[in-house]
């Protein structure tokens, strides 16, 4: 049995951001493009299943939502656009860069929500042969 969805907390302090240095000041020196490439792979390392989960979360909104109509919700694309920019500020980043890859990242989650809600809803495989065997 799954547990019930909380509610989520607040995002974790990060102590870099309290000094709003640039982003660029808060990563370690590198010295060569494969110590570069190697921090980068870090990242995704840690990316990479944050983005999974987030993949999990939207097809639970697929399962929830009623129409596909609801599957884009420019009031909450807005809202996440507007909480990103300043987590970004907060973090020494750059909001528009953030902004861009927020919004290429929701509109590939939106097509995978459609795709989700699609599946949700179509006939099982096993069903439909066993409405082909008893017609």
């Amino acid at each position: 049995m799954n547990s019930p969805c909380p509610a989520p907390g607040p995002a974790a302090p990060n102590p870099a951001a309290a000094d709003a240095r640039p982003a660029i000041e808060r990563t370690a020196h590198c010295t060569d493009m494969a110590q570069v490439r190697a921090r980068i792979d870090a990242l995704d390392d840690i990316l990479v299943p944050l983005l999974v989960e987030r993949g999990g979360y939207m097809t639970q909104a697929a399962r929830i939502k009623a129409t596909q109509e609801q599957v884009r919700d420019e009031d909450r694309i807005a809202f996440i656009v507007a909480r990103v920019r300043e987590r970004a500020l907060a973090e020494g980043g750059q909001p528009d860069l953030i902004e861009a890859i927020y919004r290429s990242m929701m509109e590939a989650y939106i097509a995978y929500e459609h795709r989700e809600f699609e599946r949700l809803r179509a006939p099982s495989a096993a069903g439909a042969a066993a409405g082909h065997a008893q017609g």
